[in-house]
Formats: C-alpha cells, structure tokens, sequence
C-alpha cells in the first residue's frame, strides 16, 4: 500500500496539485517479525525509501508459546535501522501521548520509513494472566475479568461504551471535514488536468480501460501467430508486456522507483505481481 501511494503520488501529482498525499500505517508484533517475509518486505521498504510507511511495533514478548525469549533474539531496532528504516523509541506503549508525538516525528521522514517501537504488556491489568501465553490465546474468565476491572478501576457494565470513550472514537465529523476538502482539491486538479483526473477515477474505480479486451484477444492471437515456442514463463512475460502496456496500474519486477522518470512497469521473466 505505501509502495502504491508512492507510484500514484508521482504519477498523478502535479507541481499546483497533490490528490495523492497519505500515510500507511502498520500494526505488528513479535510473531509477525518472526516470518521471513517480515525480512523481505521491511528490506523492500527501506530501498524504495517508502518515507509514507509507519510500522508500530507492539513489543511485549509474548507469543502464544510463551516469552520469545531466548528463542526470538533479533535486535529488532538494529535489523530496521539496517534496512534504512528510520527507528523511534522504545516507548511505553500504554501511553498514548508518547505514541501520538512519534508518529508526528515519523511524519517527518521523507526518505525512510519508521518503526515505533512500543513496549507494552499484554493483558495489562490482570492480576494474574499479564504477560503470560495464557492472556495470548485464553479468556480471561469471569473472575479473571472482575480482578481486572477493579484492577483498572473500570467501573462500567460489559459491552458498555462511556460516553468520553465513543466521543474520543467518534470520527464522523472528523472524516467528512476530510472527505470534503479533498473534493475540492480534487475539483480543482480536474478541472486543471481532466485526462490525470479521469485516469485516476478509473484505477480507483478499478475499471478496466476501454481497449482491454480488445489487447487481450490481439495479444492471444498474436502468440499464435509468431510459430515459435518458447518457454512457459517466456509466454507469461510476452503476455503480461503487453498488458502492462495497456493496463499500467499492473506492476512486476518494479526495481527502484526512486529512479524511474516517471515510474515505469517492468517485467522479468518470473514476475512477483
């Protein structure tokens, strides 16, 4: 998500108009940097300097099997640093003025994503299963539960919401003042650049271009046409080469977007899409 706002933005925005402008935010813990993937994807992000992605990392050191420790001994502020990430904290996670200052310290990158790194303690309150598996991947149980109200000194009835609490949730008018003045923005970057703003209701619409079928049927019969064989994954970049040509939102063996003027959709010959 944050690698397509970074291709939108530099596609669509203009000089006196910027219709693509928003962050990306993710919300981990250690099971999920413990996947190898987590290496792969936080190493693609610090290349392609995704300075719009903020990853809270929700630090308490439990797994559904217990403490990670010693098994789960990554540095994590270290391997992100490395990445060319930019790291803030540690931080009590539980406190949610610190939380919202560094995400306004994040917003201040703009060549390196950012890791929050939050220390938290998971089944904060309860007496007896705080930090443990059991508050992982068990209810707490009846007593547990009146323990831990009184615990917290929460006073309400279950499924209750106080007043101050939805307030503070309630983002309606918040979201519609939002909505709006992105309207008007948009308005005025259509009337200024009508073909960008039609382009990009399409692809947010996810319609197809109007020629697509059509390059479909010509891309098949033309296959058949060439009388040569060529292997399956040669076949499948001939196909998608063609498709990227009239599908441009489509993206394969995208290599640093920091260099393509303007993005440009590459095809190697096993595409990841």
């Amino acid at each position: 998500m944050a690698l397509a706002e970074k291709l939108l933005a530099k596609e669509f925005n203009r000089e006196d108009h910027s219709v693509v402008d928003h962050h990306t935010y993710v919300f981990m813990g250690d099971g999920c940097l413990m996947e190898g993937i987590s290496h792969e994807a936080a190493a693609l992000a610090g290349a392609w300097k995704l300075g719009k992605l903020i990853a809270l990392y929700d630090d308490n050191g439990i797994s559904i099997d217990g403490q990670v420790a010693p098994w789960f001994i990554d540095n994590t502020p270290l391997r992100f640093a490395a990445y060319g990430w930019n790291v803030i904290g540690p931080l009590d996670g539980h406190d949610t003025e610190a939380v919202s200052s560094a995400i306004a310290d994040a917003k201040m990158s703009t060549d390196k994503p950012t890791l929050i790194v939050c220390k938290t303690h998971i089944g904060k309150g309860s007496p007896n299963r705080a930090n443990t598996a059991k508050a992982h991947g068990e209810p707490l149980g009846a007593e547990e539960i009146q323990l831990t109200r009184d615990e917290l000194n929460w006073p309400h009835i279950p499924f209750e919401v106080p007043k101050e609490s939805y307030d503070a949730w309630d983002a309606k008018a918040a979201g519609l003042a939002a909505e709006t003045a992105w309207d008007v923005k948009f308005t005025a970057y259509k009337a200024a650049h009508p073909e960008l703003a039609a382009e990009l209701t399409r692809r947010m619409k996810g319609e197809l271009p109007k020629r697509f079928s059509q390059l479909a049927v010509d891309t098949v019969i033309g296959s058949h046409t060439r009388a040569e064989t060529v292997a399956s994954r040669k076949a499948s970049q001939i196909a998608l080469e063609a498709f990227t040509a009239g599908l441009p939102e489509m993206l394969g063996g995208l290599r640093r977007p920091d260099r393509l003027q303007p993005y440009q959709h590459q095809v190697n010959a096993q595409p990841a899409l």
